[in-house]
C-alpha cells in the first residue's frame, strides 16, 4: 500500500474523463456509445507519419484479440490495457498487492495504476513494435522507396513509436469515454467491433483477386453464375460454420448448475448460486491465444536475428517448427481455389499432424489458464465458500462452516473449470479448422459481448420506464 501512496502524486496528475453531472438518458447513452465506435474505425484508418506501409506484417488473429488494426495507430489496440487489467489482477490475487478495494479511495487509486501502468505498456508496446520490425520505419526495409524523416531512421522510429503509443492512450481514455456516458465497456465493444468488421469484410467484400471476389456472398453468385453450382455450396461452409458456432456459444452459455443457498440468520429465504459452465468465460481461450501468438512473433525476431530456433519464416510467416505446429490454419479466404482447395490442403499428412498438435497446444493451454485464473482471482472453491460464508449464506443440510461448504463446492468448482476450459479451446480450434469467419476465439468473445451488451440494454430500458426502481436497485 506505501508503493500506491508513493505513485499517488503522479496517478493524480493523469487526465481523467468527467463524470456527467446528470445521468444521461438511454438515447444519450447510445449516442455516446455509436460515437465511440466511429471513432475508433476511424482511428484504424489512419497510418502513423513515418511508418513504410510495404514492409507492414498483419496478423488477423491478433487484430481480432486486442481489438486493433495493423499498421495504423491503433496497431497496439486494447493491448496495453488489458495487460495492465491482467498484470493487477493477478497482483492482487496473489498478495503482491494488498489493498481493500471496498473502499472508494483505494479503488480510485487502484484505477489511476491501471491507468499509468497502460500508459507505460503503451510506450513499451510501441517501441516494440518498431523495432522488431512489425510495423518498419521508413528507410529500415530494404528496396523500399520509403524516404526517413528528415532523413534520420532514428527519428522516425521514434515518431513512429510515440503514434503508436498515442493510438493506444486515445483508445484508454475512449474506453472511459463509453463507460461513464455510453452503454458497457468500451473495450469489449471495440473487440466486438473487430469481429464484426472480420466477419462483414468476409462474408460481403467484393474486392477481386484474380476475377473472383474475396467475399464467401459475392463468390457464391460468381461461381453460381456460372453454373458450378457444387462450388458456389462449398463456398458458403465458412458462413454456416460460422452461425453454428455462434448458435452453439449461445447455448452453452445459458448451461449452469445452480446450488441451493439459504440465509443462516432467517428461515426459509433461499435462493440459489449459479456456477456456469463457462466458469471462467472467455479468459482462458484469450490468454492461450496471446501466448500462440507470441511464439509466433518471438520465432519471427529469432529467425530474422539468424537463430530459426523455433522453424524458419518465409515472407514473416513460419513455414516449419514449433512456430508453424502452433500456428493455426490459414483461412479459407487466403488459399485460391476456395473452400474446396482448404480442404484439399487440410487432408495432406502434415497438415492434419499440424492441425492436430495446434489443438492439443491450444485445449491444454486453457486448461492450465482457466485453473490458473480462478486460483489467482477468487473464484476457488475455497475463496467462495469464504465469500458465502462472510454473507452469512449457506447451504441447506450443511454446517454454515466455509471448510464444509468448500467440499461441497470441491464436488463442482474444480471440475467445471476444467471442462468450460477444455471446451472453449476445443470449440475455438473447431472454427479455427473449418474455417469459420472471425476465428474461434473472435467468435467466442464476441458472443459474451454481445450478450453482456443486451443484458445491459435491457436494464437502462427498464431503468428508464421506472426511474424508481434504478434508485432502489442502484
Amino acid at each position: 500500500m506505501s508503493f500506491l501512496q508513493a505513485l499517488k502524486p503522479l496517478i493524480d496528475s493523469l487526465p481523467e474523463v468527467a463524470k456527467p453531472l446528470t445521468t444521461p438518458g438511454l438515447k444519450e447513452k447510445l449516442m455516446w456509445t455509436a460515437a465511440g465506435l466511429l471513432i475508433f474505425y476511424l482511428l484504424g484508418q489512419i497510418y502513423p507519419i513515418g511508418a513504410d506501409p510495404a514492409g507492414i506484417i498483419r496478423f488477423e488473429r491478433l487484430e481480432i484479440l486486442l481489438g486493433s488494426r495493423t499498421g495504423t495507430l491503433i496497431t497496439a489496440g486494447i493491448g496495453p490495457i488489458v495487460l495492465a487489467s491482467i498484470f493487477l489482477q493477478l497482483a492482487i490475487g496473489s498478495k503482491l498487492i494488498s489493498i481493500d478495494l471496498s473502499n472508494p479511495e483505494n479503488k480510485k487509486l487502484f484505477q489511476g495504476l491501471q491507468k499509468l501502468l497502460a500508459i507505460a505498456l503503451a510506450l513499451v508496446e510501441g517501441v516494440i513494435y518498431v523495432l522488431s520490425g512489425y510495423i518498419p520505419a521508413a528507410g529500415t526495409v530494404a528496396g523500399s522507396a520509403a524516404v526517413p524523416l528528415f532523413g534520420s531512421i532514428l527519428f522516425s522510429q521514434a515518431i513512429v513509436a510515440f503514434q503508436l503509443m498515442l493510438g493506444s492512450i486515445l483508445l484508454l481514455y475512449l474506453d472511459e469515454v463509453v463507460q461513464k456516458y455510453g452503454i458497457g465497456s468500451g473495450i469489449s465493444l471495440f473487440i466486438a467491433a473487430g469481429v464484426a468488421q472480420a466477419i462483414f469484410v468476409g462474408a460481403f467484400s467484393f474486392v477481386s483477386t484474380a476475377g473472383i471476389p474475396a467475399g464467401l456472398i459475392p463468390q457464391f453468385l460468381f461461381y453460381l453464375s456460372g453454373g458450378d453450382v457444387q462450388t458456389s455450396i462449398w463456398t458458403l461452409m465458412p458462413i454456416i460454420f460460422t452461425v453454428l458456432i455462434f448458435l452453439l456459444v449461445v447455448y452453452v452459455s445459458g448451461m449452469r448448475i445452480e446450488l441451493p443457498i439459504s440465509y443462516g440468520f432467517a428461515r426459509g429465504m433461499e435462493s440459489r448460486y449459479p456456477i456456469k459452465f463457462l466458469y471462467v468465460s472467455n479468459i482462458p481461450v484469450i490468454l492461450a491465444s496471446a501466448v500462440l501468438l507470441n511464439i509466433q512473433l518471438f520465432g519471427m525476431v529469432l529467425a530474422n536475428a539468424g537463430l530459426p530456433l523455433l522453424g524458419t519464416y518465409q515472407q514473416n510467416q513460419p513455414v516449419d517448427g514449433i512456430a508453424y505446429l502452433t500456428t493455426a490454419l490459414p483461412s479459407p479466404l487466403l488459399i485460391t481455389g476456395g473452400y474446396p482447395a482448404y480442404l484439399s490442403f487440410i487432408s495432406t499428412p502434415s497438415e492434419i499432424f499440424h492441425m492436430l498438435v495446434y489443438g492439443f497446444f491450444l485445449i491444454v493451454l486453457c486448461v492450465i489458464f482457466g485453473w490458473f485464473w480462478i486460483e489467482s482471482t477468487n473464484m476457488s472453491a475455497k475463496d467462495v465458500a469464504s465469500q458465502l460464508n462472510k454473507a452469512h449464506l449457506q447451504i441447506p443440510g450443511f454446517r454454515q462452516d466455509p471448510r464444509v461448504t468448500e467440499k461441497v463446492l470441491d464436488r463442482y468448482i474444480p471440475v467445471i473449470t476444467i471442462l468450460g476450459s477444455a471446451f472453449v479451446g476445443l470449440l475455438a480450434w473447431i472454427a479455427d479448422i473449418t474455417g469459420a469467419l472471425g476465428t474461434g476465439t473472435g467468435i467466442l468473445l464476441a458472443v459474451g459481448i454481445i450478450y453482456q451488451f443486451y443484458e445491459e440494454l435491457a436494464k437502462q430500458q427498464v431503468f428508464e420506464i421506472y426511474p424508481t426502481l434504478k434508485r432502489i436497485v442502484q
